[in-house]
């Protein structure tokens, strides 16, 4: 299950240079995170500063 940032994101782009399959892009307002390509590593979300990232 692939995981998933919530409307605390603050666009920092921490989490982008961390994901080793490239699935998280800039959206409209937050980061958001391919579902299909993700591989549910959680490397995003240990290095998110606001707690955004979680599993989904």
């Amino acid at each position: 299950m692939a995981y998933k940032i919530s409307d605390e994101c603050i666009s920092c782009g921490a989490c982008s240079a961390e994901c080793p399959t490239d699935s998280i892009s800039e959206g409209a307002d937050k980061y958001e995170i391919d579902g299909e390509s993700c591989i549910d590593c959680g490397a995003c979300a240990e290095v998110c500063p606001t707690d955004a990232i979680s599993a989904g």
